[in-house]
């Protein structure tokens, strides 16, 4: 095998999209216990005008935290069209949005939908039959 055709192989391999999940977790507020006033904070209070005193205001998480997945650019295509449709969509629904030919849209859609599932980015919804729809979770 050419060394040029592994490389290529390589770089096909190790091509990923690192996509930030948010995953909601409560967080615990933190208690901000104020000290007693000391000399020091008493001089500081009483210096000149000139100098402004600034005072400091707890950090607070506002985002949770953010779950790191690495998706295939195939996956972030296919998850981009499922949260552009809240309704919900099925496999051929999503592979025609894709751009992809009628007889083979749902299969080129299975795929990358079974792996969202499994990392919980889209929830699968199973109708009458074999009917399935797929929803952004």
């Amino acid at each position: 095998m050419r060394i040029s055709h592994k490389r290529k192989v390589q770089l096909k391999l190790q091509k990923r999209i690192k996509a930030t999940v948010a995953v909601a977790k409560p967080t615990a507020e933190k208690v901000v216990v104020k000290k007693a006033p000391t000399a020091e904070t008493v001089k500081a209070a009483a210096a000149p005008a000139s100098k402004v005193v600034e005072e400091q205001k707890p950090v607070e998480a506002t985002a949770p935290a953010a779950a790191q997945v690495s998706l295939t650019p195939k996956q972030q295509q296919v998850l981009d069209i499922v949260v552009s449709n809240p309704e919900g969509l099925n496999p051929k629904g999503i592979g025609l949005q894709a751009g992809q030919e009628d007889a083979k849209a749902a299969s080129w859609a299975t795929g990358a939908l079974k792996k969202l599932a499994e990392e919980g980015l889209v929830e699968r919804i199973q109708l009458a039959g074999n009917k399935v729809l797929y929803k952004a979770a």
